[in-house]
């Protein structure tokens, strides 16, 4: 059997409190889009329902397990 590997895309599981803009900024260098960017990249966190209000997340849908893409999805 002649398996190939395929290349992954680089991730990160993020830091506690981890923001768009702290992952952007220390991940990727910062600068202008990044964050759209990012967030683009990870529909899967960012789409997810605001935590409740007086939660600890509240505002912040990023939890530490997610994984977090810094690429794009991967040609075929």
């Amino acid at each position: 059997m002649n398996a190939e590997l395929k290349p992954i895309r680089r991730s990160i599981f993020p830091s506690e409190g981890d923001t768009w803009e702290r992952i952007a900024e220390r991940e990727l260098g910062g600068g202008e889009g990044l964050v759209s960017q990012l967030q683009s990249w990870n529909l899967h966190v960012f789409m997810r329902p605001a935590a409740p209000e007086g939660s600890p997340r509240a505002g912040n849908p990023i939890l530490p397990s997610d994984v977090i893409f810094l690429e794009p999805p991967l040609a075929g």
